[in-house]
């Protein structure tokens, strides 16, 4: 008796006290319907265990729901686009031959590689599935490069290539050198700008996909129009006047040029630049330090942060404008900064020192006529 008596102070407890009210209510009444029912087991003893029965019942079915709790708290399997272990599943910015190949065709690849007609370019091969917007479509004149298209001609190129805000883009350039990946990050800018969020860059290109033994095709895919409406986003955007109040007030914004020293101070130019030199009270970064083994393939990012404890400091820093020639190489320095290494605050300025020495605005490290006359005959004997 009193065995019955704990047995039934314990069973009150369980369906009674607050503090044990996170167990569903279904599971409760399937215990309680074990501890009550009639049913008899086939057990000796009388009544006295036909309880203990009931107990064990009562016992596996909360054990039961215990477990499918533990299962149902666990997270879902990742599949690896995320960086490192245990990351969850992503999109970009940053993609291996690999991860695009899982993700065909779920997303549009643009392949912007010049077409020459070589057997490297998008005659000769591509990704099965990606249409063909070469890098100069998305650049500005001859004689200023990084110049921006208007937003009309960007969304004529949208809407033909099929992408519109939602739209999961992923860019691929050839990936032979450094200086390549400044292609596919200044098409990624350039499209973040104009309202696309869903972006990557195939690392390596598709010198990468190749040497995976990734299959490429000649036939060109069709796709359908968009109704691309672009929103601006103004906050990745340096303008020149933005750039010229930084110069004059330069506290908190560093500047940050991403061309080989050698430009930086003044010894050579880009050719549609008036004038050698640089920013006044820029600090430079070469962008070909983010790449250590000379390929067109950015390493680990546990690599890339080593390689930014190299970046000028500058105290009180609370922007950074990235610039070069024509906002090719400053895309990278961009793209590493803010994509991967999600460093606040980065822009880009896109024209750079050609559309700034253009525009005869003030310079720092720039030689003297005589100095600049003969870097170019140098330039010109060592071209020849």
């Amino acid at each position: 008796m009193r065995m019955a008596k704990l047995y039934f102070s314990w069973r009150h407890a369980l369906f009674t006290m607050p503090s044990m009210n996170t167990i569903p209510s279904e599971v409760r009444k399937q215990a309680g319907h074990a501890l009550s029912s009639s049913i008899a087991l086939p057990l000796p003893g009388g009544s006295l265990w036909r309880r203990i029965g009931h107990g064990f019942v009562l016992f596996w079915m909360l054990a039961a729901w215990a477990l499918s709790q533990s299962a149902s708290a666990m997270p879902p399997p990742s599949h690896g686009l995320g960086v490192g272990p245990g990351a969850r599943t992503t999109f970009g910015p940053i993609l291996t031959p690999a991860q695009l190949r899982a993700l065909l065709p779920q997303v549009r690849v643009v392949d912007i590689r010049e077409d020459d007609g070589g057997s490297s370019t998008y005659t000769g091969g591509h990704i099965r599935g990606a249409l063909w917007a070469p890098y100069s479509a998305w650049r500005g004149p001859a004689d200023n490069p990084g110049q921006l298209r208007t937003v009309a001609d960007y969304t004529a190129l949208l809407r033909r290539l099929g992408i519109d805000a939602q739209t999961r883009v992923v860019l691929v350039a050839d990936g032979s050198s450094p200086s390549d990946f400044g292609a596919p990050a200044r098409v990624y800018w350039t499209l973040k700008w104009l309202g696309v969020s869903r972006l990557a860059i195939l690392n390596g290109g598709m010198r990468a996909w190749t040497r995976a033994g990734f299959h490429v095709t000649r036939q060109v895919a069709q796709v359908a129009p968009s109704a691309f409406v672009p929103r601006m986003d103004l906050s990745i955007l340096a303008s020149r006047a933005q750039v010229l109040r930084s110069v004059h007030n330069p506290r908190g914004v560093l500047l940050l040029d991403a061309r080989p020293v050698a430009f930086y101070i003044g010894k050579v130019k880009a050719p549609a630049a008036l004038r050698p030199g640089t920013l006044p009270g820029a600090l430079n970064f070469d962008n070909a330090r983010w790449f250590p083994l000379g390929s067109g393939k950015l390493p680990s990012i546990a690599e890339l942060k080593r390689i930014a404890a190299g970046l000028p400091q500058r105290e009180g820093t609370k922007s950074i404008v990235s610039f070069c020639n024509t906002g090719h190489w400053a895309a990278t320095n961009w793209f590493v900064l803010s994509e991967l290494l999600h460093v606040p605050n980065v822009r880009l300025y896109p024209g750079s020192m050609v559309d700034w020495s253009r525009a005869d605005e003030p310079m720092a490290h720039v030689p003297t006529r005589t100095e600049q006359l003969w870097a170019q005959l140098k330039q010109v004997w060592q071209a020849h």
